[in-house]
């Protein structure tokens, strides 16, 4: 007679995966909780309570804040100070947007059809570098190398080329007294800053145009700018799309490097971190806040609309 076999007892372990395999909607509503929470509760939550302080108001004499529903502090945005901080931000995040564009593509390119190995390991190493450092470090770094003293002015004086330099600071508008003091400063630490975020979408969305297509066209007869106009740009644009929410969303957010780099002119991050530090004036903060978001998603409308989107 064969005797019984014993197996030892099972562990937690053991049950839980027993259980996880007979009822998989167990396991997945575990997984799915937590995030599920943190969108929630966290994210949508502050974003909620966001929007209703923007719909509150400041006593005048108190200075308190009203809990009363109203449209006035969206009214105080047409001020004309606001609509000038308005306008300054998005003008600065669209010339951000386009330079990092400009810059962006001929590296991304480059990444895309002709690096391999060991050069798109550095390829990668040197877009990446600059996202391991410090944000303000780099800031700061930029505000030495834009000084006066600093070492474009050294290498203009070195080339003979200060009277260059002085005359693009003396241009009214983007000049200043010098590069760390002027829009042109903020304009390159910006685009310094968010260069890596254009870079790599770009640089994805290239290596998906096929080589055959390339092939096709130039057994056509097209030239190289016919190509570049009618296949490669085209096919790059989600790319670019994709590169410029970053670029556009992120200057627009920024308030750290107005406030280290370039004039004292407030932008939308700056006045929002005035407002509700300084002035404490919470609801016109949060309605400057509102800006940005009513922005990007007007922008991804016409973007999906365009089918920018279609090849993501």
């Amino acid at each position: 007679m064969t005797a019984p076999a014993i197996l030892p007892s099972r562990g937690i372990a053991d049950r839980l995966t027993a259980l996880f395999w007979r009822y998989p909607r167990v396991l997945l509503a575990l997984l799915l909780t937590p995030p599920l929470l943190w969108l929630g509760v966290v994210y949508l939550g502050s974003l909620a309570a966001l929007l209703l302080q923007s719909f509150y108001s400041i006593d005048e004499f108190s200075g308190m804040v009203k809990e009363e529903f109203t449209l006035k502090t969206y009214g105080e945005l047409l001020r004309a100070q606001n609509l000038d901080i308005i306008l300054r931000t998005l003008l600065m995040s669209a010339a951000v947007t386009v330079g990092c564009a400009l810059i962006a593509f001929p590296v991304a390119y480059y990444a895309a059809r002709f690096a391999r190995g060991r050069w798109k390991a550095v390829f990668y190493l040197g877009v990446m570098l600059p996202l391991w450092s410090s944000y303000l470090v780099k800031v700061y770094a930029w505000k030495l190398i834009l000084a006066k003293e600093g070492i474009i002015t050294w290498a203009a004086d070195a080339l003979h080329l200060s009277m260059v330099l002085n005359a693009v600071l003396a241009i009214p508008g983007i000049g200043g007294n010098s590069l760390s003091t002027s829009w042109i400063g903020t304009f390159l630490v910006f685009v310094y800053i968010w260069l890596p975020y254009m870079i790599l979408p770009m640089q994805a969305a290239l290596e998906r145009v096929p080589t055959s297509m390339l092939e096709a066209s130039a057994d056509l007869g097209a030239s190289r700018s016919q190509t570049f106009r009618t296949v490669i740009f085209p096919l790059a644009m989600p790319g670019i799309i994709a590169g410029s929410i970053f670029t556009f969303s992120l200057t627009m957010g920024d308030y750290i490097i107005p406030q280290i780099v370039g004039t004292s002119a407030r932008f939308i991050g700056l006045a929002v971190y005035q407002l509700q530090g300084t002035a404490g004036n919470i609801p016109l903060a949060a309605a400057f806040a509102v800006v940005p978001i009513v922005i990007m998603l007007i922008y991804l409308t016409i973007a999906k609309r365009q089918g920018a989107f279609d090849a993501l």
